[in-house]
């Protein structure tokens, strides 16, 4: 390992990486989920998907703790500040996003008049009462969520695997497990 390298706690890790892992699945649901008529199936894909996103909201709760109390390593000197600061509202925007995401599903479903249940298991209350106006608005921000979700993610990827092939720069070993240095 290098020891000019600061990684993130080993917490932080996995909780980017299993958070990582759960929202793909999620977005790609959400995806799918647009092209499926109206049927069981569907009903029970919406199941997984509002099961799935209230694992995002937890979590992404926990980690906005931990990301609070556990301050994020310093980035290299050699990138510059303008960068840093990018990052760092980049950062930020995809905590907003990862919480703003399933909220809003939350919101919705509640609107509709149809329950969420954390990780599918633990029942979770209305957030506002039945209103089929409010839920037919939500409809077109949670989408618009979901795809502001998708491209910030895309874009963290395609920068830190540009600072780490390209400028090679330890900002991706930062995140990873220490074999990987």
């Amino acid at each position: 390992m290098n020891p000019e390298i600061q990684r993130y706690t080993p917490t932080a890790r996995w909780l980017h990486w299993i958070m990582a892992a759960i929202v793909i699945v999620t977005l790609l649901l959400g995806i799918y989920l647009a092209d499926v008529p109206k049927g069981p199936e569907r009903t029970g894909l919406i199941q997984w998907h509002k099961s799935i996103g209230s694992l995002v909201l937890a979590l992404v709760i926990y980690r906005l703790y931990w990301r609070l109390t556990h301050p994020a390593p310093p980035l290299p000197d050699t990138i510059p500040a303008w960068q840093q600061k990018a990052a760092e509202i980049g950062h930020w925007l995809l905590y907003a996003l990862m919480f703003a995401q399933p909220l809003g599903g939350w919101v919705m479903s509640s609107a509709r008049g149809f329950p969420v249940r954390l990780g599918g298991i633990l029942p979770l209350p209305a957030l506002v009462d039945k209103n089929d106006a409010l839920a037919d608005a939500l409809v077109g921000i949670h989408g618009l969520l979901g795809w502001s979700l998708a491209a910030l993610a895309a874009g963290h990827i395609v920068i830190a695997l540009k600072h780490h092939f390209i400028d090679h720069e330890p900002i991706l070993t930062r995140m990873l497990p220490p074999s990987h240095s």
